[in-house]
């Protein structure tokens, strides 16, 4: 099932989030140990991905020319801003709200602002917690492999990184953070979706080939996600996310060039 591995990502950002909202506190050393600990895992996940190629110049060249257009497009500073933006754009809508009164308040009027003040909290909930489900390599590469292999490994453990972010979302920003599930749900889920769709329209063999190489690029791009949650060195993995598209046309490509 093309959507299960989604699913489950959704229902741990909702699980999470429930459980931040019981604990509401959790100890700087838990959520460091407990950061290492995907962060080794993905290395891990990482490698076992990468080494699923044989064709070692084909990835590194994917590298290589999808991190050039990733660095002229600038990918990773544009998903900065983008969260930049929404986020200003939040705080000024919760900014025209009035913060003064000259005349002592109605208890109406205590309940409207009280009710105004938890609607702000919910926005900037869900809007800061949507931006990091949704943007990320896991979040394409796992959809992308659940539609195209029906494997969900990668989202499995998207969905243990993202719960175990809602634990710690949901304990300072509030509510918001469930809601984030819904645009992970539908943003992953068309992925998936089109993904299987190409299956129908190429040879097994050259579709097989296309996995496997899509596989070892995107297990690099998962193993720069593990050492930035270690904190090792930053990885703009953001700005290597158009080698998985070079990736994806460099095999038909060099297919055709061969038989030509």
């Amino acid at each position: 099932m093309a959507l299960w591995g989604t699913i489950v990502n959704a229902a741990a950002i909702i699980v999470g989030g429930l459980l931040g909202l019981v604990l509401h506190r959790m100890s700087e050393g838990i959520r460091t140990t407990v950061l290492q600990g995907i962060g080794l895992a993905l290395l891990v996940l990482g490698v076992s991905m990468a080494l699923k190629s044989t064709d070692f110049l084909l990835v590194v060249a994917s590298l290589v020319v999808g991190g050039i257009a990733g660095e002229l497009m600038q990918v990773e500073r544009g998903l900065e801003r983008l969260g930049g933006q929404l986020e200003r754009g939040v705080h000024m809508l919760s900014g025209l709200w009035p913060k003064k009164v000259d005349t002592p308040p109605s208890s109406s009027e205590i309940a409207s602002k009280q009710e105004k003040k938890v609607q702000g909290r919910i926005a900037v909930g869900f809007v800061n917690t949507t931006l990091i489900y949704c943007v990320g390599a896991m979040t394409i590469l796992g959809a992308l492999d659940g539609g195209l292999r029906g494997q969900h490994d990668i989202l499995y453990t998207k969905a243990m990184l993202d719960g175990f972010l809602s634990i710690i979302f949901a304990s300072t920003l509030g509510v918001g953070v469930l809601f984030s599930a819904i645009p992970v749900f539908l943003y992953q889920g068309m992925i998936a979706l089109a993904a299987s769709g190409i299956t129908e329209l190429i040879e097994q063999t050259l579709l097989n080939e296309i996995i496997t190489q899509l596989t070892a690029v995107g297990g690099i791009l998962i193993m720069g996600l593990g050492l930035n949650l270690l904190e090792i060195r930053k990885i703009n993995v953001a700005n290597l996310l158009p080698s998985l598209l070079v990736a994806a046309l460099a095999v038909p490509f060099v297919h055709w060039v061969a038989t030509w």
